[in-house]
């Protein structure tokens, strides 16, 4: 059954009013956090290597306090950060210096063909399953043809519902994939984490996805 707009509307709500309250929090919590294994299968979705100095333009959905904005930075790429809690924008433009937009994930206003990558890290499992087509599609169409996305989420049996004051979704691998390769993307990998523990241990599904490059017609012709 369809969840209504009301419903959609105060799922969000209520989810971000929780991130926007527990905002320092939040930020003390996941300062040390290592997500260097999710920053390099991006970039290497990306074809980053040590010598590449050219610069990507990389979409962090879901910044938060702007962590990784600072690591992509820092890594010479120009990022762009995005955050539906008006206090984690303020965080992340203050600590990182990067350009941050204020828009909730089910009112996207992306521009087309314009990111070379997006980091989805611990996010899209708060967009309510109904919506992920929908969301999904617009992440493709703002990536360049070939550009990539990086998603990690609490992987789970296909169930989603409230915990504690934050809505979340929880997807197997099966029913991940089926939602991205349905929205175009071509798989590139998937693995659990944090890396080197027992399957029961690894609560985290991480998977990179590829727009497919655009094929040149005169090629096909010749």
């Amino acid at each position: 059954m369809a969840v209504k707009s009301a419903i959609l509307a105060e799922i969000t709500a209520k989810t971000l009013a929780n991130y926007h309250e527990r905002a320092e929090i939040f930020r003390e919590g996941t300062r040390d956090h290592d997500v260097s294994q999710n920053i390099g299968a991006l970039l290497r979705a990306l074809d980053v290597r040590e010598d590449d100095a050219a610069t990507r333009t990389i979409l962090d959905l879901g910044c938060g306090p702007g962590r990784d904005l600072r690591t992509f930075t820092r890594l010479g790429h120009r990022a762009i950060g995005l955050d539906g809690t008006e206090r984690f924008v303020q965080m992340a433009r203050e600590d990182s210096g990067c350009e941050v937009w204020h828009q909730n994930f089910l009112h996207l206003e992306l521009p087309d063909r314009h990111f070379d990558g997006v980091f989805a890290n611990a996010v899209l499992f708060h967009v309510p399953t109904q919506e992920l087509p929908r969301v999904l599609g617009e992440l493709y169409a703002t990536l360049k043809p070939g550009g990539a996305l990086f998603s990690s989420n609490p992987r789970g049996d296909n169930t989603e519902g409230w915990k504690g004051e934050r809505y979340g979704a929880w997807h197997d691998w099966p029913a991940w994939r089926a939602l991205m390769t349905g929205a175009g993307f071509l798989e590139i990998e998937h693995f659990y984490r944090p890396e080197g523990l027992p399957f029961d241990q690894q609560p985290w599904l991480a998977s990179g996805w590829r727009r497919p490059p655009e094929t040149d017609p005169s090629v096909m012709n010749d």
